[in-house]
């Protein structure tokens, strides 16, 4: 799979340069503070399972013109007028999900625990919000590497956060960045982003590590959705019980109020731009289709809702 993508460096860089600096994590000082949702979880049913939207932060982060790389930052701004939304800054949620089917409790990626910055790292005190403590986690399920993703399986101290936890990862993505030969070659940003996931996972013990590739069944009612381009082996998760379907889209979509309005510009953090869209397009052409609930790693809290065609693209609208 991996051979098939060909992820230029530059694009690579320009992710990783924005997703894996400390700073990106913090709040920009001039543009005030994020508001973080209180209370910062939702449940949702989906058949005899429960989905729990867990708020992990919100990042404020000046908007400038590479954040979308295809547009012209004159029509970025107007989209975001359009919905009367700030044009100065975006403000970037990041929310992990929380899947209980009986004794069995998935977490789906998460957060920064405690290496973010000050807005950020929220996910265990929403979780005890929710009624559960990191020790009753019985399996973390990656969707892909970006440390917002990764970062929060780990304290500052390497300690794990979620001590009986096994970690499933998609097959395709460990290969791409475990791979040491890759790390040595690699421009400085993706370097830096490659050095962070061999130094997250080399603290997994070997009997904790699941590989899975991507279609297949995760778990029961839990299967994977290949959505590949955000990162080589990104990958989505769809919850099925009792008739009802609900998705995890992780980084689909970057910011909904833009690139699900808009699934042909490119948020700078996509590795593939173009696989990236091709991936974005089927995946919500599927999510109106079939009529599933969806949530996403970057949705406005509650980062839970239904997604319905507008325009060109499509519009997120949040459970109440």
């Amino acid at each position: 799979m991996i051979t098939r993508l060909k992820f230029l460096g530059v694009g690579i860089a320009a992710a990783a340069s924005f997703m894996f600096l400390p700073a990106w994590a913090q709040s920009a000082p001039d543009l005030g503070v994020p508001t973080l949702p209180a209370p910062g979880f939702k449940k949702l049913k989906v058949g005899e399972m429960e989905v729990i939207s867990l708020n992990d932060g919100v990042s404020r982060r000046p908007l400038v013109a590479e954040f979308v790389k295809n547009a012209p930052l004159d029509e970025v701004k107007a989209l975001l007028t359009s919905q009367n939304l700030p044009t100065e800054y975006i403000d970037i949620p990041f929310n992990t999900f929380l899947v209980v089917n009986g004794n069995q409790r998935y977490l789906m990626d998460t957060g920064f625990a405690n290496n973010g910055g000050p807005t950020t790292g929220k996910t265990i005190e929403n979780m005890a919000a929710a009624g559960y403590k990191p020790e009753d986690i019985n399996n973390v399920i990656i969707s892909h590497f970006h440390g917002d993703h990764i970062n929060g399986l780990l304290y500052k101290d390497g300690s794990l956060v979620y001590p009986n936890a096994k970690v499933h990862v998609p097959a395709g993505e460990y290969a791409f960045w475990m791979d040491k030969d890759r790390l040595e070659k690699a421009p400085a940003g993706l370097k830096a982003a490659m050095t962070n996931a061999q130094r997250v996972f080399s603290k997994i013990p070997a009997d904790r590590l699941v590989k899975f590739e991507s279609g297949s069944e995760v778990a029961p009612g839990i299967t994977s959705v290949a959505a590949f381009g955000h990162t080589p082996g990104h990958s989505l998760f769809t919850v099925k019980s009792g008739g009802q379907t609900f998705i995890y889209v992780a980084d689909i979509t970057n910011v909904p109020a833009l690139f699900a309005r808009n699934p042909d510009w490119a948020v700078s953090f996509d590795m593939d731009p173009e696989m990236a869209r091709q991936s974005r397009r089927k995946i919500f052409d599927m999510i109106v289709k079939e009529k599933m609930m969806a949530g996403g790693f970057h949705f406005p809290f509650p980062s839970m809702g239904t997604i319905t065609p507008s325009g060109n693209g499509y519009q997120f609208n949040p459970v109440k």
